[in-house]
């Protein structure tokens, strides 16, 4: 497994690589200089399990906001750098854990070795991150286009900046919006480097586009044992984000814990309002730290039989619905009542 061999780094209380567990991680869309709305907003991702944030540093201001932030957060926080070297220097400074840069647009060796000095002395590790979308020219002539062989040597060329200034604290990410030039870019740097790799399909887009874009991406290349962390780009709330990087890991096999929710697709036979009925039920096992699994069915015929596997589940009828334990049915009700019935056994399972 390439997970299993790539290097070790700290960011913040975290370890990633080496085969620890993959993270998950968010970004902030808020104005990072509003401290209490980038708290909230943080605090909102911690709840839904974010266990790394990113927060972009524009100005010295949002810099400085990293300060009061990491006091009321329990999340390691990593300042997005664009362009300006100072606010690399400035963001470790104020108690980043961790800066992404792409050291080909922070404008030479001298600014280059500034950011690399300031993070030594903080021991703050360095993503290194390309995107298809700003590949470099000379790189788009010798591949004829934007190609995974070229974001990877980009990749690699942006570490060596860093290595060139002896430090090799360093993660890497490469970003594209074409599914399969990611899938293959992941492929081949895991192939050439030992450092943790940042997973992500880039401007994925909304809720529904972006969640296939991402499933299919980072589904593939994390089952091929590369990626130590992840984060599903969605054009919304970024909770969304995290509920979503859950489920692709639990469906993976590489997280544990939280309660799968499956439901049938409805046919003629149903006779509930069963799309209501799940995403309800979807919603309040959220809160749940249990490893069960709860099925929502839409007819008696597709309920505790062919849900037999299933902890905890519900059916419906006409207007009334069953509650039902690993296949055995507990009670009939009325479709009313189907929600609480089987939120008293959940909180029955917690004791």
């Amino acid at each position: 497994m390439y997970r299993d061999n790539t290097k070790t780094v700290k960011i913040g209380d975290r370890v990633i690589g080496g085969g620890n567990p993959v993270l998950i991680q968010s970004m902030t869309n808020t104005r990072t200089d509003d401290v209490e709305a980038t708290v909230a907003q943080i605090l909102r991702l911690e709840e839904a399990g974010c266990e790394l944030v990113r927060c972009t540093v524009p100005t010295i201001q949002c810099a400085e906001a990293f300060r009061e932030i990491k006091k009321r957060i329990h999340i390691p926080i990593i300042a997005d750098i664009h362009f300006d070297y100072k606010m690399a220097v400035a963001a470790i400074k104020n108690g980043a854990d961790k800066i992404r840069i792409n050291p080909g647009n922070i404008g030479g060796e001298e600014k280059i070795a500034a950011v690399v000095k300031c993070a030594k002395e903080h021991n703050v590790p360095i993503r290194v991150g390309v995107n298809s979308g700003s590949l470099e020219k000379n790189l788009i002539e010798k591949y004829g286009g934007v190609s995974a062989e070229g974001l990877v040597e980009s990749a690699l060329d942006k570490a060596a900046m860093i290595e060139r200034h002896d430090y090799d604290n360093l993660v890497i990410s490469i970003k594209s919006s074409d599914v399969l030039m990611c899938i293959k870019a992941y492929e081949l740097v895991a192939e050439k480097s030992h450092y943790p790799l940042h997973v992500g399909i880039t401007e994925a887009g909304t809720v529904m586009s972006g969640n296939i874009k991402s499933s299919v991406g980072l589904g593939i290349i994390l089952h091929e044992g590369i990626g130590d962390t992840i984060r599903v780009s969605l054009t919304g709330d970024p909770v969304e984000e995290i509920r979503s990087g859950k489920l692709i890991l639990k469906t993976l096999g590489l997280r544990k814990g939280g309660i799968e929710v499956v439901s049938c697709p409805t046919c003629g036979r149903t006779r509930i309002n069963l799309i209501e009925l799940a995403n309800e039920v979807e919603k309040m096992v959220q809160g749940y730290d249990l490893d069960i699994k709860v099925a929502v069915m839409g007819c008696a015929v597709n309920g505790p039989g062919e849900a037999s596997e299933a902890d905890f589940g519900v059916a419906g009828g006409d207007g009334e619905g069953l509650l039902f334990k690993k296949g055995k049915i507990i009670k009939k009700l009325p479709e009313s009542e189907l929600l609480e019935a089987l939120k008293d056994e959940l909180d029955k399972a917690v004791l």
